[in-house]
C-alpha cells in the first residue's frame, strides 16, 4: 500500500513537470520571430518599356515635313515669271544658314527658325513663301548698290585667254580694274584646289581647253545691253536688266556648266550642281564676289 502511494505521487509529479515544460515552450515561441527564409515568395518588380508608348516628338519634325514638300512645290513669282520650289538654291541656302543642306531634316528647320527670328519673322522653321521672299530679298540686298556706268579710265582689256570665247572682241573684254585683279586671285585659288581638277598651264592660268571659271561676259555698255535685249525679247527683267550691273564693269558672268547663260530650270539645275558653282558659293565672297541668286553664272564684285 505504501509503494502504491509513492508510485501515484511520482506519476503525478512527472505529469505536472511535463505540462509545465510544454507551457514554457509555447510562451517562448510566441515571443520570437520565425527564422527568415532564403527563398522569399515576393519577387522584385521589374519595369519594362512599353513599345506602344508615345515617344516625345523631335523639335521641328512637322516643319521638316513641310519643307520637304515646299522645296519642289512652292509657287512664287520673280521677274514676272512664275517659279516652282527652291530646290535650285540648295547651295546658297546652305551657305547662308551655315548648315549642311537637307531640306527634310529637323536641324535644317531649326536653322530656318533661327534665321526667321533674326529677321523678325514667325520662327516656325518652315521656308514658306513669306520667308522665302525675305531670303531672296536678303540675297538681292547683298548685290552692287551703285550701278553707275564705268568710265574708260576704270576699265582694262583682259586677255582673250581669260574668256570662254577666246575670239571675243577686245571691246567686249573690258573689266573694271579691281574686279579683274580679284578675279585673277580667285582663279589661282580655284586652280590650287585639287578637288576641282582644273586644267591649267601654271598656278595662275587656266589651260585653253578649260572652260570652267572662264569669263563669259564682263563690262557692257548700255548700247550693247540693248542690243542683247533686242536679240532675246523673252529674257525679261530677271534675265537682261535695263539698268544692268554689267554697266559698272564689276559684274562677271563665269562659266559654271551647262548652257552658259540659259535661265531655264533644266539648265540651271545642271549648273547649281557642278563642283565649280558649289566652290564659288563657298569661296567667292572671300575675294569680294557675291552672287545673283537667279543666275548661277552671274557674280558681282562688291568691295
Amino acid at each position: 500500500m505504501k509503494h502504491s502511494r509513492i508510485h501515484v505521487v511520482l506519476t503525478a509529479a512527472l505529469l505536472i513537470a511535463g505540462l509545465a515544460f510544454t507551457a514554457f515552450n509555447a510562451r517562448s515561441s510566441r515571443g520570437q520571430s520565425p527564422s527568415p527564409r532564403s527563398d522569399s515568395l515576393v519577387k522584385p518588380t521589374v519595369l519594362t518599356p512599353n513599345p506602344n508608348a508615345a515617344r516625345p516628338a523631335r523639335p521641328f519634325a512637322e516643319a521638316a515635313a513641310q519643307n520637304s514638300l515646299l522645296r519642289n512645290d512652292l509657287t512664287w513669282t520673280f521677274g514676272s515669271k512664275q517659279q516652282h520650289g527652291w530646290y535650285l538654291y540648295d547651295a546658297l541656302i546652305g551657305q547662308t544658314l551655315k548648315i549642311g543642306f537637307d531640306a527634310s531634316s529637323p536641324d535644317f528647320a531649326g536653322a530656318i527658325a533661327t534665321w526667321q527670328k533674326q529677321k523678325s519673322l514667325d520662327p516656325n522653321g518652315v521656308l514658306d513663301e513669306n520667308s522665302w521672299m525675305a531670303l531672296v530679298a536678303q540675297w538681292q540686298g547683298n548685290r552692287l548698290k551703285n550701278k553707275a556706268l564705268a568710265t574708260p579710265d576704270q576699265l582694262l582689256t583682259a586677255p582673250s585667254s581669260d574668256f570662254f570665247d577666246p575670239e571675243r572682241l577686245a571691246e567686249n573684254r573690258e573689266v573694271e580694274k579691281s574686279t579683274y585683279a580679284a578675279y585673277r586671285q580667285m582663279v589661282t585659288a580655284a586652280i590650287a584646289d585639287p578637288s576641282l581638277k582644273l586644267a591649267h598651264t601654271s598656278p595662275n592660268d587656266l589651260a585653253a581647253t578649260e572652260k570652267f571659271f572662264k569669263i563669259i561676259s564682263s563690262f557692257r555698255s548700255p548700247e550693247y545691253q540693248e542690243k542683247l535685249r533686242r536679240a532675246s525679247p523673252n529674257a525679261g527683267s530677271a534675265g537682261l536688266a535695263i539698268n544692268s550691273p554689267h554697266f559698272t564693269g564689276r559684274a562677271l558672268d563665269l562659266y559654271v556648266g551647262g548652257d552658259p547663260v540659259d535661265t531655264r530650270d533644266a539648265n540651271r539645275v545642271i549648273q547649281v550642281n557642278t563642283p565649280a558653282y558649289k566652290w564659288l558659293v563657298r569661296n567667292a565672297e572671300r575675294f569680294g564676289f557675291r552672287p545673283y541668286f537667279y543666275e548661277p553664272w552671274h557674280w558681282e564684285y562688291v568691295k
